[in-house]
C-alpha cells in the first residue's frame, strides 16, 4: 500500500519541475528563433495577407513569418497551451488578425477540438541591418 503512494507523491513533486524543464526548452527554442533580430514595439493587429506561415512553439506561443522577414510573436493571453500536433484555425471580421481575436485549436491526427487560444500582442522581431565595412 506504501508503494503506490510513494509512487503518486514522488509524481506530484516532479511535476512542477518536468513542466518548468519544458517551457525552459521552449523558451530557449523561441530565442534561436529569433536569434539575431531586434526585438520592436508590441502592436495590436497584423494584416493577414502579410502572413507567410505560422509555426506553434509548445508551451509559449505562436510565431507568425510575415512576407517582410519580420517575425511576429504572440503570447496568447488565456487558453489551451498549443503544441506541435495542433492546427490553428482563425476565424476574423475583417483583414487583421488582432489581439482579440480567439484561435481554436485542433488535434492534427484526430481532427477533433483541442482547445483555444486568446491572442495577446504581436511583438516584432525584424533583423538587424548588415554592416558595411
Amino acid at each position: 500500500m506504501r508503494l503506490p503512494i510513494l509512487i503518486l507523491a514522488s509524481a506530484l513533486i516532479a511535476s512542477p519541475v518536468i513542466a518548468q524543464d519544458r517551457v525552459a526548452a521552449s523558451e530557449a527554442e523561441l530565442a534561436r528563433i529569433v536569434e539575431g533580430r531586434t526585438m520592436g514595439k508590441p502592436v495590436d493587429c497584423i494584416n493577414l495577407r502579410d502572413i507567410r506561415s505560422s509555426e506553434i512553439v509548445p508551451n509559449i506561443g505562436i510565431v507568425y513569418r510575415m512576407n517582410n522577414g519580420t517575425l511576429m510573436v504572440n503570447r496568447p493571453a488565456g487558453g489551451t497551451i498549443a503544441d506541435r500536433d495542433d492546427i490553428l484555425v482563425t476565424r476574423t471580421i475583417g483583414t487583421r488578425l488582432c489581439r482579440i481575436d480567439i484561435v481554436t485549436l485542433v488535434d492534427r491526427n484526430s481532427q477533433m477540438f483541442s482547445g483555444s487560444l486568446s491572442l495577446d500582442d504581436f511583438v516584432p522581431y525584424s533583423r538587424l541591418p548588415r554592416k558595411v565595412n
